[in-house]
């Protein structure tokens, strides 16, 4: 027996993997068989192409609900791709993060109700926080009641002690570090509760805990990206007592409605009611069914192809339908697929990124050449399937709201030929393109290679292994100048809805590293700094100040946005309680039911 779970556990997932795999292993094996009979047919008639479909509409869960019920019971069977990990201070991916909603709960969290998703409501905590009057410090009071699935009650210590965890780099790799930019000391870093040998373990001096119900953050320059960095699940809360480091994700302990209570690597995660769950501290989540089941590490199209057979009822993976599903939206027959298709605009940027410590794009002239001869229509249709992105020609997404209005620009051959001309080199110059070496990327780079060669600008197309690209690629900027890199093809989403989530990482000169560097363009401009911290000084309310921030980075030619992703979800055919959720691209698990 014990060879067996040896054997069985070097197949888990990375995130399963670890001194407690065998536990994982052994609590599971009892339970293998009755587990793959609930994937094949949870729900009874739930693997039939015969299962009735909910009567619903096109577009009904974006700002409705699709399929409104109130009924508890049954399975939601979810599928997904990849699970980074079940730790919520280390998963860094938006599906997952949907997942965590049903067994994390954090001080806030976004809304479940329709076509407000992503606006922040409280949680854990009894209000979105009080801040003081200079912006430095945020204070939160815990709802009482609240209890973890052990029967232990939730207090602010297990808050910041969840928080504490990011710190800890070499234990904890691969979550956001939000947190630590925020509220960290440059001058005396905190290394994490790991490192922490203090007799009275104060832990994280910039957040206090005067009583079990009140949490403090004070932070190192006024943020109003506070809240939604606390609405992360690497912000939820961890019993001290129950972690066990980089092995906490094998067994996380549940704040929200259902805790995990098995993981098998061939028939995935299973997720049931947590007793000590109280619904009358949480507005946000209805728990509807009794059992969820997650299949992870599924391609694309085998996502689709068990939505459209009736076998699962929601695709957290949040990248939408496949071409073949989409040729089969689009084609004679397709109608009652179609209702069943909630059309959205992701808030992921494509873009053209132009360092400017390349040569000749040191010179604005050159990089306003580059944008005068772009094609968008020509980029959006090497990039569409059935017109699966939407053409931009600004730095600001739809999902933002209240942005400028977008002339959607046609290429000017003759204005980027009087660019190249003010810019010292009339005839072109040769450069080369960096792009991730995925089929549609390389597609897109080729059509943008083939309208800068008409002005004689001529591009060579470099891919790059789409695994190290932004880590260690374009992420590197040593490694860009080196390299030649003029033109480099990336895709910016923004973790957050807030235009600073987005252009922060972009056009801040103080947000360039070594290391993951976002600020493709390596723009350093000081102008621009100052326009960021005026607006981040004006609050939540400074939708203004953030305009003027994406106008003088436009004005700088250094980005060139293309296309805004389109994503179209397609729900189950027994999906309940339908409600898309914007920041996480996909159907809401904690509102969704199949009764």
């Amino acid at each position: 027996m014990n060879e067996t779970l040896e054997r069985l556990s070097r197949r888990l997932p990375s995130w399963a993997q670890g001194r407690q795999g065998r536990l994982v292993l052994a609590v599971t094996a009892l339970v293998v068989v009755v587990l793959v009979l609930a994937v094949s047919c949870l729900g009874g008639a739930g693997g039939r192409t015969d299962v009735p479909v909910v009567e619903a509409s096109a577009d009904g869960g974006i700002d409705g609900v699709r399929a409104p019920s109130e009924t508890t019971g049954g399975t939601l069977r979810v599928v997904a791709g990849e699970v980074d990990s079940l730790d919520p201070q280390r998963s860094y991916k938006p599906g997952v993060w949907n997942l965590m909603r049903l067994y994390t709960r954090t001080l806030v969290t976004y809304s479940s109700e329709p076509g407000r998703t992503d606006e922040l409501v409280p949680d854990l905590a009894t209000d979105l926080g009080t801040p003081s009057e200079d912006g430095l410090s945020w204070t939160f009071t815990l709802r009482e009641g609240v209890r973890f699935e052990n029967g232990r009650a939730i207090t602010a210590h297990d808050v910041k002690y969840g928080i504490e965890r990011s710190f800890a780099a070499e234990v904890i790799v691969g979550g956001p570090t939000y947190v630590v930019d925020l509220l960290d000391d440059r001058a005396n870093p905190y290394a994490g509760p790991y490192q922490d040998e203090a007799p009275d373990r104060l832990g994280l001096a910039s957040v206090e805990t005067p009583d079990e119900r009140t949490i403090v953050f004070r932070l190192r320059a006024a943020s109003a990206q506070l809240p939604y960095v606390l609405a992360l699940p690497s912000s939820s809360p961890v019993p001290a007592e129950a972690d066990t480091g980089g092995d906490y994700g094998i067994d996380p302990v549940s704040s929200g409605p259902y805790a995990i209570t098995s993981v098998d690597v061939a028939t995935g995660i299973q997720l049931d009611r947590n007793p000590e769950w109280d619904p009358a501290t949480d507005a946000v989540r209805t728990a509807l069914p009794d059992r969820v089941v997650v299949r992870t590490g599924l391609s694309g199209v085998e996502r689709d192809q068990a939505l459209l057979a009736g076998s699962a009822d929601v695709d957290i993976a949040g990248s939408g339908v496949q071409a073949p599903t989409t040729a089969r939206l689009e084609g004679d027959g397709g109608e009652e697929l179609r209702t069943r298709v909630d059309d959205v605009t992701s808030g992921a940027l494509r873009l053209l990124a132009i360092p400017t410590d390349v040569a000749p794009f040191g010179s604005s002239a050159c990089r306003a050449a580059v944008a005068a001869a772009i094609d968008r229509r020509a980029v959006q249709e090497a990039l569409s399937v059935g017109g699966q992105t939407v053409r931009t020609s600004r730095l600001w997404t739809r999902a933002l709201g209240g942005g400028p209005e977008d002339p959607d620009p046609a290429p000017d051959l003759d204005a980027a030929r009087r660019h190249l001309e003010e810019c010292g080199v009339p005839d072109g110059f040769a450069t080369v393109l960096a792009v991730p070496d995925a089929r549609a990327s390389v597609q897109v780079a080729e059509a943008v290679a083939e309208q800068l060669g008409a002005v004689g600008i001529e591009v060579e197309v470099r891919p790059l292994d789409a695994a190290g690209f932004y880590a260690t690629d374009v992420g590197n900027p040593d490694s860009v100048a080196a390299s030649g890199y003029g033109l480099v093809l990336a895709t910016s989403t923004p973790d957050f809805p807030t235009p600073a989530s987005l252009l922060v990482p972009l056009v801040d000169g103080r947000s360039i590293r070594q290391v993951g560097n976002t600020n493709y363009a390596r723009l350093a401009d000081q102008g621009i700094n100052e326009l960021i911290d005026r607006a981040f000084a004006a609050g939540a309310g400074a939708r203004e100040e953030w305009l003027a921030v994406a106008a003088a980075a436009e004005g700088t030619a250094a980005y060139v946005p293309l296309a805004e992703a389109r994503v179209q979800l397609l729900a189950g055919q027994r999906l309940r309680n339908g409600v898309v959720m914007r920041p996480y691209t996909g159907y809401d698990l904690a509102t969704a039911g199949v009764r």
